[in-house]
């Protein structure tokens, strides 16, 4: 099949992580893709776009203009680079896409069309027509719920894929206990972690290494380790390889969203805490991958949990690879050829 697929490519958020995953996968079943991707100056107006590796793909033309991040204007789509005959037009749609730029484009194009749905509100999908598109698909049943409830006919559920499982041979706290985060969330996400590992730090020794491309953190404790830096995929693993617990900031948000952090981690079988917001809300108390917390008391007893009980550890570690199974990204990629 010749597919192309209309996306952020090659950048630090969700909608690149997605679709170079879901790429990758179409590649290596010997399909012909073409990425169509935003130009890097008006991409990287937005905070949390960044380009991650310096050389790109062949495959890959930048053709598009993202919108203005204050006024919402502009945005601007190269028509001539998508006129060749696809078998397949996939949209990763995104509140800064050109909205009706990218719709009469495929308009013009006689094949199915799929757009991926990465907003979290309705009023944030500025289609004119999205019907425009053959099938429009989600992650998980909330979206269906709370934004496409009257388009249910044409609507899909398939999960984000995950990174395959790429466990580490570290004993737990073989060193000494290693805590980690990375990423480039505002510096409030990281306050209840904080608190609660200097509760943790009258009874146990541990390090809280934080890396993070924006600049240090203000936190100031003897164990923390910080470092300035982008991390690629592999490089993201390596650190997961060399720590024992994975904490992931996030912040309260109405908007239905999900962590794309969890997704390319939880296959590195760390044990990984997260707060109790919106971006896990699709995990239970009960035989989840992930370890939720709902405030500092409650984060203070789940990491000390997960320090003292190996039996606890290894729980977590069988479910997390039961989710990344069945979720992995070359399961993903094929259903949406199936589709």
């Amino acid at each position: 099949m010749k597919i192309g697929i209309i996306s952020r490519w090659n950048a630090t958020c969700g909608i690149s992580m997605h679709a170079e995953l879901i790429v990758n996968e179409f590649i290596k079943l010997n399909h012909d893709v073409k990425v169509f991707a935003p130009t890097i100056q008006t991409a990287n107006k937005w905070w949390h776009h960044k380009i991650i590796r310096e050389n790109e793909e062949d495959f890959v033309i930048r053709c598009y203009d993202e919108l203005d991040p204050n006024t919402f204007s502009g945005g601007y789509f190269n028509e001539e680079v998508i006129k060749d005959d696809f078998d397949l037009i996939i949209v990763e749609s995104y509140a800064s896409i050109p909205y009706r730029e990218v719709e009469k484009a495929i308009e013009k194009i006689n094949c199915p069309k799929i757009a991926i749905i990465h907003e979290g509100r309705r009023e944030d999908i500025k289609y004119k027509n999205l019907r425009s598109f053959d099938a429009l698909v989600v992650f998980d049943e909330r979206y269906v719920r709370e934004l496409l409830w009257d388009l249910k006919d044409i609507t899909r559920i398939i999960p984000f894929p995950c990174y395959p499982v790429n466990e580490g041979k570290r004993e737990f706290g073989e060193d000494i206990i290693t805590f980690f985060s990375f990423g480039r969330q505002p510096e409030e996400e990281y306050l209840p972690y904080i608190l609660a590992l200097d509760s943790l730090s009258k009874r146990y020794n541990f390090v809280y290494r934080i890396v993070r491309s924006d600049g240090e953190l203000h936190f100031k404790r003897g164990w923390i380790k910080q470092e300035r830096r982008r991390l690629t995929n592999e490089e993201v693993y390596n650190m997961l390889h060399n720590s024992d617990v994975h904490l992931i900031p996030k912040g309260y948000t109405n908007s239905v969203v999900m962590s794309t952090t969890l997704n390319l981690c939880l296959g590195s079988l760390v044990p990984t805490v997260v707060p109790a917001t919106r971006h896990f809300e699709m995990f239970g108390e009960k035989d989840s991958p992930v370890v939720k917390f709902k405030d500092q008391k409650d984060l203070e007893k789940k990491l000390e949990r997960i320090i003292r009980d190996e039996t606890y550890r290894e729980e977590l570690k069988t479910l997390a690879k039961e989710y990344v199974e069945n979720n992995r990204c070359d399961k993903i990629a094929k259903k949406f050829i199936e589709l």
